[in-house]
C-alpha cells in the first residue's frame, strides 16, 4: 500500500478518534517518522499531503532538509553536544532535550544562525531504566532555567511511553498532561501561552495520546510501513 493510502487511513482515523473524546482533529499534529526512508519515500508523503517530518540523526536531518527545504522538519533523537549546531540549523523543533547542560549550547547555536530554537523538554514518566528524559520532578527546575535564554523557547513536553500495554501507555500521557498544565501556572502569561504542547504517541499507543491531549503525535512504521499491524486496544 502506498504512503498516500496510510496517510489517508490515519488522517481518517485521527478523525474518528478525536471524536470519540471530544477533540478537534486540527488540534493534532501528524509528524511523519522518516528515519528510516530515504529522499525519494519523504517525497511521496510530501506530494500525498505530509509536511510534517522526524528525524533522529543530524547528518540525514541536515541531508534531507537540504533537498526539502519547505518542509518542516522535528529533531527526535539522542543529543550529542557536539551536534548542536548541526540540529540547531535544521530543526524547526526539537523534541529530545532533557540535559540542562545542553541548553547554553543551543542558546549560542541559535543566536550563532540568527533564529530562536523552538524545544521541547523529554520527560521519561515511565521511569524506565532504558529511556531518556527527565524525572517528573526535576523538569521544574530545567524549564525554570531554560526560560532565562533568549534563544530558545520552550514549547511543551515531551515522552515516549512503554509499549505493550495500552492502559500503562495512557497512564503515561495523562501523566504528561497534568505535568504541563501544572509547569504552566508557574510561567509569565507569555510563557505559558507557548508553552502548549505535547509531543506523545507513535505507531501502537498514538490513539492513547491523542485521548490523553497530545498536540503531536511521531508515526512511522504506520505510514511508511506495509508489515506493521497496530495491536487491539
Amino acid at each position: 500500500m502506498p504512503f498516500a493510502q496510510h496517510y489517508q487511513n490515519t488522517l481518517d482515523e485521527l478523525s474518528r478518534v478525536c471524536a470519540s473524546c471530544g477533540r478537534n482533529p486540527r488540534d493534532v499534529k501528524v509528524i511523519a517518522v522518516s528515519k528510516t526512508v530515504g529522499i525519494d519515500a519523504v517525497r511521496a508523503a510530501v506530494a500525498a499531503g505530509a509536511h510534517d517530518f522526524g528525524e533522529n540523526r543530524p547528518d540525514l536531518l541536515a541531508e534531507k532538509v537540504a533537498a526539502l527545504p519547505s518542509e518542516t522538519w522535528h529533531f527526535i533523537g539522542n543529543i550529542q553536544s557536539r551536534k548542536i549546531p548541526e540540529i540547531v540549523a535544521n530543526a524547526t523543533l526539537v523534541h529530545s532535550l532533557y540535559k540542562e547542560s545542553h541548553l547554553a549550547k543551543f542558546d549560542t547555536a541559535a543566536q550563532a544562525v540568527g533564529k530562536v530554537q523552538d524545544v521541547l523538554l523529554e520527560v521519561n514518566v515511565s521511569g524506565e531504566e532504558s529511556k531518556s528524559g527527565l524525572a517528573p520532578a526535576d523538569v521544574a527546575d530545567v524549564l525554570v532555567h531554560a526560560v532565562e535564554f533568549s534563544h530558545i523557547r520552550v514549547r511543551g513536553l515531551m515522552t515516549m511511553a512503554p509499549q505493550g500495554d495500552l492502559a500503562v501507555a495512557r497512564e503515561c500521557f495523562d501523566g504528561l498532561a497534568a505535568l504541563r498544565d501544572q509547569l504552566r501556572t508557574q510561567l509569565s502569561a507569555e510563557q505559558a501561552a507557548a508553552f502548549n504542547e505535547l509531543s506523545m504517541g507513535m505507531s501502537e499507543d498514538w490513539r492513547e495520546a491523542v485521548c490523553a491531549g497530545a498536540t503531536m503525535v511521531r508515526i512511522g512504521r504506520a505510514l511508511f510501513s506495509d508489515t506493521f499491524e497496530a495491536p487491539d486496544a
